[in-house]
């Protein structure tokens, strides 16, 4: 019986889940003495924009690993689930390790700090989802400990009322712009300022000031300085210091632009626009207190600011690009250039970023942006875990999805992507199961290497993972009351939307991605095949049996030795047609069945030494092989043919029941789409449809 909550308790409930004292620390305030004391504790509150940025990548830790001889690096924050489940990006290690080089780069003030950074790639390859992780993650991280800012604000009433602590929190003015409270210290006095407290602090840890105070804040800085006749000390009472704590929503240290009409669009959005109600109060469209401070470019300052699809931009807004970050300066209307502190990261599609190569007039543009590549994904694995993000057991409900659905739409995607191989000895498919770490015969992870080399563009066409959810999507919807989803049902869905698919018009494009779906279909067909085979063959028992058999045959084989016949007692030579029945099944070819067996033989010796006991499952060739054979002894007795003929006797029912439940035990099928799947590979061996996979 579901438990009723009255209003009090839910009442009660959020406010013990309140965190008050987290809530306290970031809003913490304090004098500008009690700001130098933080400093001095903790210099890292000093941080630019972009030493900020890296050190929160990299406080959720890194892992090293091998592809294909070559050493990359995963940043693990840009796959934190904590952040956010939806924005979690898999599969593009290297362009990943490209973008934090480039944060560190300028985080070390090597030079990439006076650059935008651009993100280039085809529709749909993460390149949003990777500045909305960077956003979303600086939010995350100022809240914390480790990733704390401060800014400051202004009473500009009398100073008796700060010394006797009578100033309101609403009669505070907030810096329009979240500067660095270490800006109030007169630029003729930083350096014996810095050469101070950098003498105190340890190893590796420097302060730097750089940059002025805004228009706003000169402008409250000179009037008090002029009111206490040049009394510094007597002036910076009148600053408040405060913790920062960035929000997209709230518009602090986060800005974000995006194109629309011409007509409906100027630079002041960037920069802020005039306060036309306070002209009349102040006399002046120049005066600072009548000129609002909340374009972009101000709100984002000392966070990050995207722009996204930057390239539609009119060339107007693009100039304002040039200073931004070059020389960290902005220019407002009626104002001198404005000191910022941001990360400018900007996205683009590849028509656009054409267009900018061939427009001459944007040179200084193009001289000023760091460009990285983010193609799709090419690995297949990964692309399955980008689907499984949003079709699983708790997003789907009250609906089944069969296994292998994702992977084989999946499986297409990356088809699309992958450049036609070279070596004509390789299949497009083989392609991305050696990119997808399975070994193939006469394949190492040298051509690997090669196939990618050739390959530069590989990634940066293809079908958008945007076409496949929505296909999936499709396919749930138009189920109607089946209750589950199987992969034809999706690969259906593919081709038939590749009628109307807005992006490809080529009738050549259409046709070879119809014909890689044969392909897929295929390879869907021995995957099913060979997992109904397994679940035939489950009988670990009757394999482990077999394997005995198999073994004691090969040692006597190899060390020249003969059998006891378990049954008469009787001495006799290994059964060399039972091993190559077995060995046969894995494509070991009649020269080298010698070899297999002293490798097989070697490996039992190995673990011997190593006082461990020889199980075949620890062997995957030898495991499949003995699979395939009992499969074989057994398929006649269970007559899986019959399914399709729809006459099914008891016996062979019952047998064909066993299997249908090892296949919803032990490999994800519900009832339906295990009769669905049993039927599909009765239809093969009717057919005598029997080929080795890859």
């Amino acid at each position: 019986m579901a438990t009723a909550f009255s209003g009090a308790s839910l009442l009660n409930l959020v406010s013990e889940l309140q965190d008050r004292k987290q809530y306290q620390e970031l809003n913490w305030s304090g004098s500008f003495e009690d700001y130098l004391d933080i400093v001095a504790r903790n210099p890292r509150v000093t941080r630019s924009a972009f030493q900020r940025i890296y050190d929160m990548i990299m406080a959720y830790g890194t892992e090293e690993f091998i592809d294909a001889k070559k050493k990359l690096i995963r940043y693990k924050f840009f796959a934190d689930l904590s952040i956010d489940e939806d924005d979690a990006i898999y599969g593009l290690e290297i362009p990943l390790m490209r973008l934090v080089n480039f944060f560190r780069s300028a985080a070390e003030g090597y030079g990439t700090e006076r650059r935008v950074l651009l993100l280039h790639g085809p529709v749909g390859s993460s390149k949003s989802t990777i500045v909305r992780r960077l956003k979303k993650g600086l939010e995350r991280y100022t809240r914390t400990d480790d990733g704390a800012l401060y800014t400051y604000s202004w009473f500009l009433g009398d100073g008796d009322d700060v010394d006797q602590g009578r100033v309101a929190d609403a009669d505070w003015e907030d810096c329009p712009m979240h500067e660095e409270p270490l800006h109030l210290i007169p630029e003729e006095f930083r350096e014996r300022f810095l050469a101070q407290i950098n003498e105190s602090l340890g190893e590796g840890q420097r302060i730097h000031i750089t940059g002025d105070l805004c228009p706003s804040c000169r402008y409250n800085y000179r009037d008090l300085m002029r009111r206490y006749d040049g009394d510094w000390s007597q002036m910076i009472k009148h600053v408040r210091v405060r913790r920062l704590v960035f929000s997209e929503k709230d518009r602090v240290g986060i800005g974000t632009f995006q194109p629309k009409d011409e007509k409906n669009q100027d630079s002041t959005e960037l920069t802020g626009d005039i306060n036309y109600r306070k002209i009349a109060q102040y006399g002046s469209d120049s005066d600072p207190r009548a000129f609002n401070f909340d374009g972009e470019f101000n709100v984002a300052n000392r966070g990050v600011i995207e722009f996204i699809e930057a390239l539609k931009l009119d060339v107007a807004f693009l100039y304002d690009l040039l200073g931004a970050s070059q020389e960290h300066k902005i220019k407002s209307k009626k104002f001198a250039q404005t000191d910022i502190d941001e990360v400018i990261i900007a996205h683009t599609n590849e028509p656009e970023y054409r267009k900018l190569q061939n427009n001459e007039f944007m040179e200084a543009l193009k001289d000023r942006t760091v460009r990285i590549d983010i193609p799709y994904i090419t690995k297949l694995k990964d692309e399955i875990k980008i689907y499984e993000k949003s079709f699983n057991d708790h997003r789907v409900r009250g609906k089944h999805i069969a296994p292998h659905t994702v992977e084989v739409a999946s499986m297409w995607a990356v088809l699309t992507r992958l450049e036609e191989p070279k070596k004509a000895n390789l299949t497009l498919l083989q392609k991305l199961k050696l990119y997808n770490g399975k070994t193939l015969p006469g394949f190492t992870e040298d051509n690997i290497k090669e196939l990618r080399k050739e390959a530069q563009r590989e990634g940066m066409s293809g079908i958008s993972p945007r076409y496949i959810q929505d296909k999936i999507s499709n396919a749930l919807v138009n189920d109607g009351q089946e209750g589950c989803i199987n992969p034809f049902m999706v690969l259906n869905e593919l081709e038939g939307g590749l009628k109307h698919h807005s992006l490809i018009n080529n009738e050549e494009d259409k046709k070879t991605y119809r014909d890689l779906l044969t392909v897929v279909k295929e390879e869907y067909a021995e995957i099913v095949k060979n997992e109904v085979q397994r679940a035939i063959s489950a009988d670990e028992d009757a394999i482990s049996r077999l394997c005995g058999n198999y073994i004691d045959n090969i040692k006597a084989y190899t060390q020249r030795e003969r059998v006891r016949n378990r049954f008469t007692g009787q001495y006799e030579e290994p059964d060399d047609r039972m091993m190559r029945s077995i060995e046969e099944k894995i494509d070991i070819p009649e020269s080298r069945k010698d070899d297999f067996r002293r490798e097989i033989m070697n490996y039992i010796g190995a673990l011997a030494i190593e006082g461990k006991k020889f199980d075949y499952k620890t062997n995957e060739r030898l495991h499949r092989a003995l699979e395939l054979k009992l499969f074989e002894d057994q398929k006649d007795s269970i007559k899986l043919t019959s399914l399709v003929s729809q006459v099914v006797d008891k016996d062979t029912q019952e047998k064909i029941e066993v299997v249908k439940t090892r296949l919803v035990r032990d490999y994800g099928y519900c009832e339906r789409c295990a009769t669905d799947v049993l039927t599909y590979v009765a239809s093969i061996f009717a057919r005598g449809d029997v080929k080795s996979r890859n």
